[in-house]
């Protein structure tokens, strides 16, 4: 049974179609790039699988259960999104950190927060440091965090490396091919970065909101 089934998924927003008959499977463990022309509908797609925005019509089924069955708080402590423009909270990085140890009540795992900045280049002190201070790329870096402090059964990626330099995207996806080696966690991405779209085992295109294409890759990233 796949993990994450898409089954003849559109969407209309104002009257406009902005995804039709979109159809395929992804495997637990998989990683998938999903490209295209800006305005295809591809962060839409993402957003649909997060349960930000509800499909207009075809089913989407999350280990063989409609997503619509589960309690949703639950199911993004499953399958996390992150967004192309960091959202971020409160005054400092470890109120981010923190909060996902407070929407499960458990206390604050700040050894784990502080080893995961360091991953992402980024020294201890950065736990304190107030949010309105971080670069663009720094505001990612934290979101990214925030998204996997509790590892996410799949992870959705908009372009979370488009505000990055060619080093600080090496490192996440330095970073991102370590948890893989060690857990079953799926990837979906969405990019425009070629080189990062090529990571991946299967790549989907989408086209003004229609899949036009989908391929099996064979990659040194995957599992």
């Amino acid at each position: 049974m796949a993990l994450l089934e898409i089954k003849q998924l559109s969407f209309e927003s104002e009257g406009k179609k902005i995804l039709a008959d979109i159809q395929f499977t992804v495997e637990s463990g998989e990683f998938v790039s999903i490209t295209g022309p800006s305005g295809s509908g591809k962060s839409t797609l993402l957003k649909i699988i997060a349960t930000i925005l509800s499909k207009t019509n075809g089913e989407l089924l999350y280990n063989g259960r409609s997503i619509e069955q589960y309690d949703p708080i639950e199911y993004r402590k499953e399958v996390s999104y992150c967004f192309q423009s960091p959202v971020l909270f409160g005054d400092t990085v470890r109120d981010n950190l923190s909060f996902p140890y407070e929407i499960r009540q458990m206390a604050f795992d700040q050894q784990k927060a502080t080893d995961y900045l360091g991953m992402v280049g980024l020294p201890e002190d950065y736990l304190d440091k107030p949010i309105n201070a971080l670069s663009g790329g720094e505001k990612q870096r934290i979101a990214l965090i925030r998204n996997v402090l509790f590892q996410p059964k799949i992870l959705l990626l908009d372009e979370v490396t488009s505000a990055l330099d060619e080093e600080n995207r090496q490192i996440i996806w330095h970073w991102l091919q370590e948890m893989r080696s060690t857990t079953e966690m799926t990837i979906l991405m969405i990019s425009h970065n070629e080189a990062e779209a090529a990571l991946a085992d299967k790549r989907i295109r989408i086209v003004d909101g229609k899949i036009v294409h989908k391929e099996e890759l064979q990659n040194e990233f995957a599992n």
